[in-house]
């Protein structure tokens, strides 16, 4: 299980969404007259906060990669000719945790343009098309296909049902579409849900737990509730002026996070691109260097004594509310020895993170409330304090550890400056196996073979000591097989946090989703389930989704959901990013409901108006259980890492069409 510290850092919570119709971009052109017979084409696109479409220069690999934007223009009688390449801006170029590659891209707005030479006076307008494929931090929508009609007098024709030339088999093909799916009264479509604040809020609770048991703060809370309970002359008073202290230390460490939140509204990438920039990265592995040193006990990190020094003036001074707050801020300063490395873990792990300055917030929250809630506690039932254990050595021991854990997240920096720059230095193989020299060093002190400068002698090794060795080794153990070539080095405990399979010191290839059967075409699929009379499962993915790919290697996967998607469902897996052709007869143009038409050519198109049309939902992946008769099975659901939820969600689907 891995330690709540690593947990803090590393947490990327992906928004589940459902049912939901996103149109991030909309697209418009118009033409100017450079000279006689020479034009400038603008094609702008505009942008909803969040969102990035890429250049048309993106790096061509094997590995998953993002949809270059593609421009073409339909010039079968030559009557015109292009005038160099279509140019675009600068845009943003950066390294991307979601691809793990270099990538360039723009948001908000972005104007491509095309020079072209008229050759043919009669020449009135020229026909283009742009492909493309919209991203935010969390997903990628299938790539789409714009057609534009430039006028050369000026303007721009967008198509409607209207003037694009629709035919009745167009109209017959769309309605083909529809595969009619009911039960949506039993299983209604499911509203957006996210729990990573509150998921950030318990891990930053959790992290100030583990800060009240160092030796900066836990001989604090006896000594300042004494003070206030016993110290006033008012008992009741005291009592609510420890309460109010409490306050204090939860809104202190909620202030601190106040700056990053104008970073955020004066730039949204900006805490993105902190968490990436090569620079930032090494000094947080330095930083996290020192910090583990200091916890071994070899120097102390305090801020200046001058500060503490006028804070606690000011507590004395002061009297009332305002002195009670001077009080909270004069501890928040004197245990920053302690609370600054794993204050810097979650500030670190939430930089890194898609919730950016909230979920900053929502962490230091958590942390604030942990080291207030003793002193509200204990001044409520004063008698508590009898059952505290007393201040001594097991508190440096608590230290050591975290100055373990801290040098092992110190390498998680170093990890994120070698993948941007590919220096090659610390692949995964060579990361775990740092991990596992520490892990071992951390099991060597537990049970006392190692000792650092302010370590007593052991006399004994405690419970909690043993049980605690007992667990690193085996996580030690875990990590073993990281290092091999073979498929136990997945190590899904801690899938996202060393660098990816591929970053190996072994050659890899490329795997398909587990060797499963599955149909690319949904009626082929539909007349299979009936032969054999199972329930479907409609797979809605891309070659280009990266969390497609981590569902089917870190959840289907499991033994248990391999065998069910093998043996009881018929899986049909509809890619809507596939570029290939659809022959000459089965391409239409489809009528949206807006009025606009979208040229079906492609079989990912065919496959992405299909999700959109019957499920409302362009988003992958996208799961879909049903009967061949198109009665859902249960509700649809989208990206789940929890194999257990998955597994229960097809076992569901199984009982409910063994019931029909």
């Amino acid at each position: 299980m891995r330690n709540i510290l690593v947990l803090v850092t590393t947490l990327l919570f992906s928004t589940t969404l459902f049912s939901q119709i996103f149109e991030p971009i909309k697209w418009k052109s118009s033409v100017k007259e450079e000279s006689e017979n020479v034009y400038t084409l603008y094609f702008e696109a505009t942008l909803e906060k969040g969102w990035h479409i890429y250049s048309q220069h993106e790096v061509e690999t094997d590995e998953i990669a993002p949809t270059a934007t593609e421009f073409t223009f339909y010039n079968e009688d030559k009557a015109y000719e292009l005038i160099g390449e279509t140019e675009e801006p600068e845009g943003i170029q950066k390294f991307d945790k979601v691809f793990e590659m270099d990538i360039k891209y723009f948001e908000n707005n972005v104007v491509f343009t095309q020079k072209v030479k008229r050759l043919n006076t009669s020449l009135e307008t020229i026909k283009a098309e742009v492909f493309f494929g919209v991203c935010d931090d969390e997903k990628c929508l299938a790539p789409d296909i714009v057609e534009f009609n430039l006028k050369l007098s000026g303007g721009n024709v967008n198509e409607t049902a209207a003037d694009s030339g629709i035919t009745p088999e167009d109209i017959n093909r769309s309605k083909a579409l529809d595969a009619g799916i009911k039960g949506w009264d039993e299983f209604p479509k499911e509203d957006v849900q996210s729990q990573s604040y509150l998921k950030i809020f318990v891990l930053g609770f959790l992290g100030g737990l583990i800060a009240l048991l160092t030796p900066c703060v836990f001989p604090m809370i006896p000594l300042t509730v004494s003070f206030f309970t016993k110290g006033a002359k008012d008992r009741k008073k005291g009592m609510m002026n420890a309460i109010l202290y409490g306050l204090f230390i939860f809104a202190i460490y909620v202030l601190l996070s106040l700056p990053f939140h104008l970073l955020d509204s004066l730039d949204p990438e900006i805490l993105n691109n902190i968490s990436t920039n090569v620079t930032l990265n090494i000094i947080f592995f330095v930083v996290f260097i020192v910090f583990a040193i200091s916890f071994f006990g070899y120097f102390e990190i305090t801020l200046p004594a001058s500060w503490s020094n006028k804070m606690d003036s000011k507590a004395t001074s002061v009297g009332g509310i305002l002195g009670v707050f001077f009080m909270a801020l004069t501890l928040a300063l004197v245990s920053f020895s302690c609370t600054g490395p794993i204050l810097g873990s979650l500030l670190g792990g939430s930089l890194s993170s898609d919730g950016g300055a909230m979920q900053l917030s929502f962490g230091m929250g958590g942390f604030g409330l942990a080291l207030a809630l003793p002193f509200g506690l204990f001044a409520l039932f004063p008698n508590w304090l009898n059952n505290l254990p007393k201040s001594g050595g097991w508190l440096n021991a608590v230290k050591v550890v975290l100055g373990f854990i801290e040098l092992a997240l110190a390498f998680k920096f170093l990890s994120n400056a070698d993948l941007v720059e590919h220096w090659g230095i610390l692949k995964r193989e060579i990361f775990i196996g740092i991990w596992i020299v520490i892990g071992i060093g951390l099991t060597l002190y537990l049970f006392g073979k190692i000792r650092f400068p302010h370590d007593s002698p052991i006399k004994k090794l405690g419970k909690v000591r043993i049980t605690t060795g007992i667990l690193t080794f085996a996580f030690v153990i875990y990590l073993i097989p990281g290092l091999t070539n073979t498929a136990h080095a997945n190590l899904k405990l801690l899938s996202g946090f060393p660098p990816p399979l591929f970053y190996s010191i072994y050659e890899k290839e490329t795997h398909g989703p587990l060797g499963l059967n599955a149909y690319t075409d949904f009626e082929k699929g539909v007349q299979a389930a009936k032969k054999e009379n199972k329930p479907i499962m409609i797979d809605f993915t891309g070659w280009a989704c990266v969390n497609c790919r981590k569902m089917e290697e870190q959840v289907w996967s499991n033994p248990e959901i391999t065998k069910i998607l093998k043996n009881d469902y018929i899986l049909i897996s509809l890619y809507v990013d596939d570029r290939e052709k659809l022959t000459e007869g089965d391409q239409f143009k489809f009528l949206k409901s807006s009025g606009t038409i979208k040229s079906i050519k492609t079989i990912g198109d065919k496959w992405a108006t299909f999700q959109t049309l019957n499920f409302e939902n362009n988003s992958q992946p996208y799961y879909v259980l049903i009967d061949s008769e198109m009665n859902l099975l249960n509700t649809t659901t989208a990206y789940t890492p929890n194999e257990n939820e998955y597994l229960k969600w097809l076992k569901k689907g199984l009982k409910n069409f063994a019931r029909k």
